[in-house]
């Protein structure tokens, strides 16, 4: 979901949820106010993944924000070898 966002035109440093994703602001009031944002300006996608932020630990908002700007093989070949897949 992240990286599908981050895909779409004019999100490449984040869109609505910018200060998340890109500064890496993970507190609760930082996703909520992203929301507002995205409500806004009509981000309907930029909403749901605020919404999914929102559920998800600070930890694991962290990691997320960390990951935003890796290649999305990276990430999804991550932790396997052509022998075990």
């Amino acid at each position: 979901m992240m990286y599908a966002y981050r895909d779409t035109e004019g999100n490449g440093v984040g869109g609505s949820l910018h200060i998340v994703l890109d500064d890496g602001n993970t507190e609760d009031n930082h996703v909520k106010w992203c929301i507002e944002y995205a409500k806004d300006r009509a981000d309907a996608a930029g909403v749901e993944l605020g919404e999914t932020l929102l559920r998800m630990s600070r930890t694991q908002r962290r990691k997320l924000a960390g990951l935003f700007y890796a290649p999305t093989a990276d990430i999804s070949d991550r932790g396997h070898t052509k022998d075990s897949q």
